[in-house]
């Protein structure tokens, strides 16, 4: 499993950020917040899906009830999302919350500060620091010229020494921007000058597609480099989608566990209906719970051969096909035979 040991660790619950935890998958509900029944059934779906932690945003006091009834009907940590109110951070820790999501510039006085950092220290509750490339203040603007990649890691910086000016240092720190290049840019700067852990994520990625496809250049680049302790795919989606995307990049990079589906992209001495094939399968094998390799092959010369490294596959023929394992094969099969054969074999495994 893979870990990022550079950084220090906290707690949100019994979620451990950082310092060798295994890298957690974040998503953040959607519903009205004062929604009481649709935030506990969108979280219960979250959680189901295998998400890690819950971010819920907490515009007002009536929405804290929202955040109770949360920590009431879930086991995933519960983040409170906090802006400028820092009276609705401490109302969050008394309600329960394992995580507040505030920026301590944005919230008042020192006095404030301290409130809040003095709150979460006596509940074990640890403060995300969210700096995005349209929250930069404008003395840091103005030094640099525009929300550039330093601009944001100084931002950072000064927020997190708002809370340790209370020795305060339960921190995560995310440095988001819509544009890939400079999110990757501001957390490669960040992990040389800070501890803490980073919470890595392109913020407004866009739609499915795209969202998934730019999260996985900026995070995926970043956790190969042994940077980052916990990730959160946005998208303008359902919230599940993030997930199930969070969860399988991280199997894309061996971070993680489970079934890793190798399928070939076909050719023409593809003679089975390839596509719809693989699709099913995926779709069979997402709640299997083991780490093993399946391979869906086109044909026989890509199959057993290329797939060997695969624990079990199958391959294609003409009308036809062979399971095979660790590329040797074992049946002969009729097409409409492969997958229910496949399926069978591994529930044996």
């Amino acid at each position: 499993m893979y870990t990022n040991d550079k950084t220090v660790r906290v707690k949100a619950g019994s979620l451990a950020i950082g310092g060798g935890a295994p890298v957690s998958v974040q998503s953040m509900l959607s519903v009205p917040a004062h929604d009481i029944a649709a935030n506990v059934e969108q979280a219960r779906r979250l959680q189901t899906a295998g998400c890690d932690i819950i971010r819920v945003t907490v515009p007002d006091k009536e929405a804290v009830k929202t955040l109770a009834a949360l920590k009431e009907n879930i086991t995933v940590p519960i983040v409170a999302d906090i802006h400028f109110d820092y009276r609705l951070a401490l109302e969050s820790v008394a309600a329960g919350a394992d995580k507040i999501r505030i920026n301590p510039g944005n919230i008042g006085s020192d006095d404030r500060v301290k409130l809040v950092a003095n709150a979460c220290k006596k509940a074990g509750v640890p403060i995300r620091i969210g700096v995005n490339s349209g929250s930069v203040e404008k003395s840091i603007l103005a030094k640099y010229g525009s929300a550039t990649p330093e601009a944001m890691v100084e931002s950072g910086l000064y927020h997190i020494s708002l809370l340790e000016k209370f020795d305060f240092t339960d921190i995560v720190l995310s440095l988001k921007s819509s544009n890939t290049v400079k999110m990757y840019n501001a957390y490669i700067l960040a992990a040389q000058k800070c501890r803490y852990p980073l919470h890595l994520g392109v913020t407004e990625a866009g739609t499915e597609n795209t969202g998934v496809i730019k999260s996985a250049a900026g995070i995926g680049g970043l956790l190969l480099r042994n940077i980052g302790s916990t990730i959160r795919i946005s998208l303008t989606d359902d919230p599940v989608k993030e997930v199930e995307a969070g969860i399988k990049l991280l199997k894309a990079l061996d971070m993680r566990g489970g079934v890793t589906l190798v399928s070939c992209p076909t050719c023409g001495r593809t003679k089975i209906n390839l596509i719809p094939l693989a699709k099913e399968a995926e779709k069979r094998l997402e709640k299997v719970d083991k780490d093993i390799t399946v391979a869906i092959m086109g044909c026989v010369v890509n199959g057993p051969g290329e797939a060997s490294a695969a624990d079990i596959g199958i391959a294609g023929g003409d009308g036809c096909g062979v399971l095979f394992k660790k590329g040797k094969i074992i049946e002969k099969l009729p097409e409409e035979r492969l997958l229910g054969a496949l399926l069978a074999e591994i529930e044996k495994m």
